[in-house]
């Protein structure tokens, strides 16, 4: 019986520590895993291209939306070519994490994307997004296109004359799309293959509290 005993509490254990550990932030130190998610080439698609501050954060509301085909973490804006994590979150490539969704404009439309968008970013915080300071975690779209530019520049003056931007201006930034590099495989689909630690990293940087502030809980 104690042997058992023992063997249980050791299973309990090694159980108790495996969900610890998945609750702790994720910072990877080496870009060893090649990208996984491929841009879908369907003519009849079209794609979008946002930055959030943290990429991890930002597939999963765009996932959720019927007609988005994928969504893929990256780096874009920047002077280097096949930038990686390291030299990206180091702040030295220009570049800013973002997303690029794929989707079908017959079931979701770019007006929808871009009410997607500014509901999960700080519009007004011109260091970062979050916890996250910096110019690679500055909130920006990406236009593909001059439809995109236009609808994008559109959605941002009707933002701004709300009562809520009026005292502080929105500085999210809307520019011409520029290459996309996607991220590291382990950075694609983070927040469903490390939930716990995604969690954790989202309560810690205090991201859906000052959604709550900037757009309402209701939102």
């Amino acid at each position: 019986m104690p042997m058992i005993r023992r063997l249980l509490l050791g299973l309990l254990l090694l159980a108790t520590l495996g969900l610890m550990w998945d609750a702790l932030p994720f910072y990877a130190t080496a870009d060893l895993m090649p990208p996984a998610k491929v841009a879908v080439t369907d003519p009849s698609l079209a794609t979008a291209t946002f930055a959030g501050g943290c990429f991890w954060c930002m597939e999963g509301p765009f996932d959720e939306l019927d007609g988005v085909i994928s969504t893929t973490s990256g780096y874009t804006g920047g002077t280097k070519a096949d930038p990686t994590y390291s030299e990206v979150s180091a702040g030295g490539t220009g570049h800013v994490e973002a997303v690029q969704v794929v989707y079908d404009p017959a079931k979701v439309t770019y007006e929808t994307l871009l009410q997607v968008f500014w509901q999960n970013v700080d519009p007004v915080d011109s260091r970062g997004q979050f916890c996250d300071k910096g110019s690679q975690y500055q909130a920006k779209i990406f236009a593909q296109d001059d439809d995109q530019l236009a609808l994008a520049e559109q959605s941002k003056q009707v933002l701004s004359r709300q009562a809520t931007f009026r005292k502080t201006p929105i500085v999210t930034a809307i520019e011409p799309a520029q290459t996309f590099y996607p991220a590291e495989d382990y950075h694609q689909d983070y927040y469903l293959k490390h939930p716990l630690r995604y969690k954790y990293y989202r309560t810690a940087c205090g991201r859906d509290r000052r959604l709550a502030e900037v757009w309402g809980s209701g939102e």
